[in-house]
């Protein structure tokens, strides 16, 4: 019974799907913070604006664009293709980052 127990909680844990990994930027004194990830395919980036002011983000290559961001708002995009990712402030373009997404598993 003990034997049976336990392979079906090896065959449960198992099948259970892959928790989906999450990546945090900060936006902070007209900042990126990182400015720079690296993550693999399928993870979830959330940029949160901690500034006073608004800020946008944009994919340079147009894969999206959020709406400006208040204090404390978050806008996330998942990452699906391997590939170097630049983005910018749409508000201040000179506020500028990258995501460089690996193949992963």
């Amino acid at each position: 019974m003990k034997n049976s127990i336990a392979a079906a909680l090896v065959l449960m844990f198992l099948s259970m799907p892959a928790l989906a990994e999450e990546k945090e930027i900060e936006i902070k004194n007209y900042m990126f913070a990182p400015q720079n990830v690296t993550i693999t395919a399928g993870t979830k980036v959330t940029w949160v604006n901690t500034d006073q002011i608004p800020h946008g983000i944009a994919d340079k290559d147009k894969k999206f664009r959020s709406a400006a961001l208040d204090t404390n708002e978050r806008y996330s995009f998942t990452y699906s293709a391997p590939g170097v990712y630049p983005y910018f402030c749409t508000l201040h373009p000179y506020m500028t980052g990258t995501v460089t997404v690996t193949k992963g598993n």
